[in-house]
């Protein structure tokens, strides 16, 4: 059976090909998408969402707008990761679709009591969707078959060690990160210390140019401005594969190759916050979370190539 997946994103452009990915693996179904914000507002992340699924074959895919600022911060987007428009400055006319009526969180809350333990949710944006929804119900986590999450930086290497890269999607809405991380649930955590090593360039990247689909294509268009400001971060042509390589995780576990399983909780350093498993947990009663810590990631983007070179059925 395909895992039936419920997506929640800030659509830019690694979120665009996260998408593609699973709209070509035989092993997903996408169910319903929400947007969040993150790397752009909600609503332009919901546009995103519907051209990206559109260019998939994928119009059916309920859209949903979810929340457009973080519980209690100020709202902070990375326009100059992802372009102004959220797909590299591709500006492409717009989707034929349009949004649904209902909020993200609230689609979330829908889904779950419908499907109770048939449904996998993947989350790859800032995690205010999810909060709100577990505000009205607590429980809601532990009604999915799995939870995903893109976002936390692994293991605290020791109190007040410094942490890798920048963990956008918890440093967005922290708060937010926390009600998730402190609720019921299976859950995996898939972060910056995976996936900011799990690049995709050289050969691959001439694969993709290559690719004779139109989501091959698309993906193609919309890497040139990501790949540009990694090309300033890696010295040469590439980017990481963040977003992707969680879908990946939920697809295939065999990817995760060591992990740990503790309490998440939150800490803060001079780059903001971050989601770990500290060396000295101070929360008692935290439940755990499977936070991957070290992944093939040759094998995901072989995976991820192959799957934008894929005919879409």
């Amino acid at each position: 059976m395909p895992h039936r997946i419920v997506l929640d994103m800030d659509v830019g452009v690694d979120d665009a090909l996260a998408i593609m990915y699973l709209a070509a693996s035989p092993e997903a179904e996408i169910v319903a998408l929400g947007s969040v914000h993150g790397n752009i507002d909600a609503e332009q992340a919901a546009r995103n969402a519907l051209l990206v699924l559109e260019a998939c074959g994928l119009e059916q895919v309920p859209v949903a707008i979810g929340a457009r600022q973080p519980l209690a911060r100020e709202l902070v987007l990375a326009s100059h990761v992802h372009g102004a428009d959220g797909l590299g400055e591709t500006n492409l006319a717009p989707p034929r679709g349009k949004p649904s009526e209902e909020t993200a969180a609230a689609m979330l809350l829908r889904l779950a009591h419908s499907y109770p333990g048939e449904l996998d949710l993947l989350a790859v944006g800032p995690l205010t969707n999810l909060a709100l929804a577990l505000r009205e119900n607590p429980l809601l986590l532990t009604r999915f078959r799995s939870t995903v999450i893109m976002g936390g930086a692994g293991i605290e290497a020791a109190p007040g060690a410094p942490l890798i890269g920048y963990d956008a999607n918890v440093d967005h809405d922290p708060e937010a990160a926390d009600i998730v991380f402190a609720a019921p649930g299976r859950r995996v955590m898939v972060g910056i210390n995976v996936t900011i090593p799990t690049v995709l360039a050289g050969a691959e990247l001439s694969r993709i140019a290559a690719a004779p689909t139109r989501h091959g294509q698309l993906a193609w268009q919309v890497l040139q401005f990501y790949l540009d400001v990694y090309e300033q971060r890696l010295g040469y042509r590439g980017c990481s594969v963040h977003d992707p390589l969680a879908a990946g995780i939920l697809l295939d576990p065999t990817l995760i190759t060591a992990s740990v399983r503790g309490p998440v909780e939150l800490i803060t350093s001079e780059r903001g916050f971050r989601a770990v498993v500290r060396r000295a947990p101070r929360e008692a009663g935290r439940p755990p979370t499977e936070v991957v810590t070290a992944v093939d990631g040759p094998r995901l983007v072989a995976s991820l190539v192959a799957a934008l070179e894929r005919p879409l059925v």
